[in-house]
């Protein structure tokens, strides 16, 4: 017999692949509870509507990103140009592995949440952009280190981070576009070119 915690992990890794791979809009609470094999009162013990349902997805995913590729491209023990490198690799390797097992790329499930539903859901845009946000605070931290230590020349380090973030998405969502995570590997390293200047205020 499962247990309450084994239940509402089901349900949740369920809904997260469905998400991931086609979209929020696509998938209803009754092919999550048919996949997931549960009844939809246990579906609405866990989770009040789908909304939340989702909320949950991506606090998961979030958890995933921060603890686990991010977690080591960010490595403080690396230096701090050497992160953006690594990050690029994992964003590649991410890809390419689902790549290669369902013969299409998912994307980016934060991207593809706030490309579909931030004009719909006030709720969920608020949370994938506090991910962002979280995830922005990475490439901040290694500009403002890698200015520190002279290895580059003093710029804005929170617009250049958010810069970089950015085209970090950019990049996955091309890459999901043509279906192809060589984009990732070959565009990727232009991230470290992004720089935007302090402003002068006289």
């Amino acid at each position: 017999m499962k247990s309450l915690n084994d239940t509402r992990t089901n349900i949740l890794s369920t809904a997260r692949e469905l998400f991931h791979s086609r979209s929020y809009a696509d998938v209803g609470i009754k092919e999550i509870c048919d996949l997931a094999k549960v009844q939809k009162g246990s579906f609405y013990h866990f989770f009040k509507s789908k909304q939340d349902l989702a909320m949950a997805v991506i606090d998961d995913m979030a958890d995933d990103w921060a603890y686990g590729f991010v977690a080591e491209a960010f490595d403080q023990q690396l230096p701090p140009m050497e992160r953006l490198d690594y990050m690029i690799d994992a964003a590649y390797y991410w890809q390419k592995a689902a790549k290669d097992l369902e013969g299409r790329m998912p994307g980016c499930l934060f991207g593809n949440l706030a490309l579909e539903v931030s004009t719909r859901d006030e709720v969920i845009r608020a949370r994938i952009s506090a991910v962002f946000k979280k995830a922005s605070t990475r490439f901040y931290e290694t500009l403002e280190q890698a200015v520190e230590r002279g290895e580059i020349a003093p710029l804005d380090t929170q617009a250049t981070a958010a810069a970089m973030l950015a085209y970090l998405e950019g990049i996955i969502l091309l890459a999901k576009t043509r279906n192809d995570p060589e984009v990732v590997r070959v565009l990727g390293p232009a991230i470290k070119t992004l720089r935007i200047e302090n402003e002068v205020i006289n």
